[in-house]
């Protein structure tokens, strides 16, 4: 389906991806204290982890050289003795959840899920990483049904990364694709060849990894349609279980010279970038794939479009996810905690993360309690980004500036993006990729500050 330009140029305005609600800028840091935040740990854990677990997020800083297009938090360094260091503080400061949890609850820990990111996870040698995965498991136990997952760069993922893994319990990768055009490699510096993608997806499949995802980037410099067909022709040659379909996110105002690898104008435009979505979504479809909420497209017969169709497709830091354990725990530099009432993030600063769990301390820098009334927005949003309606129907599904946020609905009704019910919206089809527009309408704590320096990426 083809979306009008006039459409793009009315809605492509910066708009935040909500991974969580409040999103960062908003977050009441001046309200924030770590006793209150602990709490809400330890409340949730006792609520949920014999039921459902919990989720760790383990963010691994290191890459070898950078990629002009990334907008995470990393270290270049290519002095691998960083490894055993870093591994250790990460085990240190699960260590101090461990201890919290115990003081409130006799119940041994159950991981439901843990997550890889970076930074290059697979920087890693096969031995730390099960010294880290090991670590863990010393004081928790895996749950059933448990999902862990890694990002794995192509290049120096080995088959020793992959069995090690997947010996631990890993059943689900991520490869960072992004684009097989040499100009367009070049110009995020991330050189890539097809036969290391090919080499890492086949050997991958062969040991029995049941989710092999492949990482798309749409808005790249140099990027266009012949490109793009290109990219996603050769991408179906390996045949991925799912795919992230991203845009990409200019934002060096925030990121500093790490995005200026190339010029402005080498960028594609807003309609240019939105032909490249629709593009790929032409394709994906074509090749059997389903979109599934935001950015993600998935064959009928992996999990994540179970989850969608279950209804239990949830949203959080991490991404999309299939699990909705309420507790994530995030460890390492950088990392936010979600115990679902609250938001905590650790130091940004390598150093300073490092000195703080040296000092056996939590390395938390600022965060977010949530209020009645952000739960409320926030459920709204999830159900928007996740399951394309809400429903406020139940009074407890209310709150003040609901007649608000369904005028700013209407004209998006207008338009055709959704339809208001009586009480509640459904996104239809040609609204979906305004799915961060029509949450952004739910959005009071950007309604009520809007933000003097552009914060966010385009939507479109």
């Amino acid at each position: 389906m083809s979306i009008s330009p006039q459409l793009i140029h009315k809605y492509n305005v910066a708009g935040p991806r909500y991974t969580s609600y409040p999103t960062v800028p908003y977050w009441q840091e001046a309200d924030f204290s770590v006793a209150p935040y602990l709490e809400t740990v330890a409340r949730t854990f006792n609520a949920t982890n014999a039921r459902d677990g919990i989720s760790l997020y383990i963010h691994l800083p290191y890459c070898e050289s950078l990629c002009t297009f990334c907008a995470c938090n990393h270290r270049i360094t290519k002095k691998h003795e960083v490894e055993a260091g870093y591994i250790a503080a990460v085990l240190k400061e699960w260590r101090m959840y461990v201890d919290l949890l115990a003081q409130s609850s006799n119940e041994r820990i159950k991981i439901r899920e843990i997550h890889l990111g970076g930074g290059t996870p697979t920087f890693f040698a096969p031995e730390k990483l099960t010294d880290l995965i090991n670590g863990l498991f010393e004081f928790a136990e895996r749950a059933d049904h448990h999902e862990f997952s890694f990002e794995g760069h192509p290049n120096n993922t080995t088959e020793a990364h992959l069995q090690t893994l997947y010996d631990l319990g890993f059943r689900r990768v991520s490869f960072g694709v992004q684009d097989y055009d040499a100009k367009v490699q070049k110009a995020i510096n991330r050189i890539q060849p097809y036969e290391n993608v090919a080499r890492v997806t086949e050997t991958a499949r062969a040991i029995g990894y049941t989710s092999i995802s492949h990482d798309l980037v749409f808005g790249l410099p140099h990027q266009n349609l012949d490109t793009m067909r290109h990219t996603i022709a050769t991408t179906a040659r390996l045949a991925p279980d799912r795919l992230a379909f991203y845009s990409y996110a200019h934002v060096p105002w925030i990121k500093g010279n790490g995005q200026r690898g190339f010029n402005d104008e080498d960028l594609p435009s807003g309609p240019e970038k939105r032909a490249l979505y629709e593009l790929g979504k032409e394709m994906f479809d074509e090749l059997g794939y389903v979109e599934v909420g935001m950015d993600h497209f998935a064959r009928p017969n992996d999990t994540l479009y179970q989850a969608m169709n279950e209804g239990r497709l949830h949203r959080n830091f991490m991404g999309y996810t299939e699990t909705n354990t309420r507790l994530m725990l995030s460890l390492g530099v950088s990392s936010i905690s979600d115990s679902w009432y609250a938001f905590a993030q650790n130091e940004k600063v390598l150093e300073n993360y490092l000195a703080r769990v040296g000092a056996n301390e939590l390395p938390l820098t600022r965060g977010h309690l949530l209020t009645a009334e952000d739960l409320i927005i926030r459920q709204h949003i999830l159900n928007i980004m996740c399951r394309m309606h809400t429903d406020w129907s139940d009074p407890a599904m209310q709150f003040a500036q609901l007649p608000q946020a369904v005028e700013l609905l209407k004209p998006m009704q207008d338009d055709g993006l959704l339809e208001i019910l009586p009480n509640g919206l459904k996104v239809t089809e040609q609204g979906r990729p305004f799915v961060r527009n029509i949450a952004m309408a739910f959005d009071v704590r950007l309604w009520a500050k809007q933000p003097e320096t552009r914060l966010f990426s385009m939507t479109i």
